[in-house]
């Protein structure tokens, strides 16, 4: 296994709990399992883009300009499910997220005041990255 796999999955593991607790606080909210599933599966593939490149990230590590990369670049071109409501879907996952980790005291409330306003002021922006008319190839 190389370093670079090896790293992967540490991080991989390190995250699980993380997704875990987030599950169990999406939960508490009574919100559908179906919906709890679609946020939990967002960060799970956020995570993912966060080890894509280096260096390589665990959850909580995360930045607005790593939520601002994924959103605008990585996403609309790696998935083939992009569209206008996977970005609101995303977008929604994102601030629920910062928000348990800022409660379960693994980010500060600054640190997710910065991503809420940054999701908030980029938002026609990450809809523009998905419309097929505005990709370039």
């Amino acid at each position: 296994m190389s370093d670079y796999d090896q790293q992967v999955e540490q991080i991989r593991l390190y995250n699980q709990p993380i997704l875990d607790e987030f599950q169990a606080w999406l939960e508490k909210s009574n919100l559908s399992i179906n919906t709890i599933r679609s946020h939990v599966q967002n960060i799970e593939f956020f995570a993912e883009y966060l080890f894509y490149y280096e260096p390589l990230r665990q959850l909580d590590e995360a930045e607005d300009g790593d939520v601002v990369d994924f959103l605008m670049n990585w996403f609309p071109r790696k998935a083939l499910w992009a569209s206008e409501s996977s970005v609101k879907s995303y977008i929604t996952s994102f601030r629920k997220f910062f928000r348990y980790m800022v409660e379960s005291q693994r980010i500060s409330a600054d640190q997710e005041a910065e991503i809420r306003e940054t999701l908030k002021e980029g938002k026609e922006e990450f809809l523009g990255a998905v419309r097929m008319d505005d990709l370039v190839w």
